[in-house]
């Protein structure tokens, strides 16, 4: 048996017009430009992969950039994150249909994709006081397994910070969401939100930070939908909710473990991406997805 398996994670630091200071909590949103003296450049990239071959066959690539710019009162920052995952199975190919396997030729693999997503997230934020500022954001995603093929986007709203401590903070922000949706299976699907986000930042202690955020979205106008044709969704009844929570910390000098958890659900989901499914037949896709993940990030300067 020939079996290997390659895990690499790492982040990635850069920073232009200031020095590169040591990974830390940041005190409230308007804090992060009002000492900004000129313009203030940020970004940081992780990445990681897993595969196996031999008996189990597998690869998983995770990747994430993430990139800002500061200047008076005005951010634009850019996120993105990249997952997927294929694996191959050995399963029976039955050739002469007596339902057992006779020899090695009626064994053969399967591949299987079974993570396939993408976000991106282009932000701009132009705050008005210290605790309240107007934003503006371009979206684009995609998840094959959830049934959604591309999905493309804009935000708009108002941010509120709702308190800040020298170890904690809370933001609340309510605006509009709208999201056209290319699926795997029937018509493309445009959607009218509104949109609600409470994020909560804390310093557990020196070098520990924990971060949870909630986002509530709803529909603002009847949607069809390709696994329920002719039952549209009337205001409110597509209900999509975004949970995450993660701990990260410091082990070393340029080493951080991050722990974090992610929910999705989504109260009309897309249609199942499967293939050779009957004529009129669209199963829906699960409600709800989670992703874990840890991880081990190195801070190369």
């Amino acid at each position: 048996m020939l079996a290997k398996t390659l895990a690499l994670t790492f982040c990635l630091g850069a920073v232009g017009g200031a020095a590169l200071a040591d990974p830390k909590f940041e005190y409230g949103k308007a804090a992060e430009v009002e000492k900004v003296k000129g313009t203030e450049y940020n970004a940081s990239a992780e990445a990681g992969i897993v595969f196996t071959t031999g008996n189990s066959e597998t690869i998983t690539a995770t990747a994430g950039i993430k990139a800002a710019r500061k200047t008076g009162l005005n951010k634009i920052a850019f996120d993105g994150t990249l997952t997927y995952a294929k694996s191959a199975v050995r399963v029976l190919e039955d050739n002469n249909g007596n339902g057992l396997v006779d020899n090695d030729s009626e064994i053969t693999s399967v591949e299987t994709t079974t993570a396939n997503t993408l976000a991106a997230k282009l932000r701009y934020d132009r705050f008005l006081t210290k605790y309240n500022s107007l934003f503006i954001a371009a979206l684009a995603a995609r998840d094959v397994p959830a049934g959604k093929d591309l999905v493309l986007g804009a935000q708009a709203g108002y941010s509120r910070q709702l308190f800040k401590s020298k170890t904690a903070e809370a933001v609340a922000e309510l605006g509009y969401d709208y999201s056209h949706e290319d699926l795997v299976t029937g018509p493309s699907n445009s959607i009218h939100s509104l949109r609600a986000f409470l994020g909560y930042k804390a310093e557990m202690t020196e070098g520990t930070t924990f971060e949870t955020s909630l986002e509530g979205l709803t529909n603002l106008n009847e949607e069809e939908h390709a696994t329920r044709m002719g039952e549209p969704a009337t205001i409110g009844e597509d209900t999509r909710l975004n949970f995450k929570a993660s701990v990260s910390s410091k082990i070393g000098k340029n080493l951080s473990f991050q722990t974090s958890l992610e929910v999705k659900y989504d109260q009309r989901p897309g249609p199942l991406g499967i293939k050779n499914l009957a004529p009129g037949f669209v199963p829906e896709a699960s409600k709800m997805d989670t992703i874990m993940k840890a991880s081990l990030i190195y801070t190369i300067f």
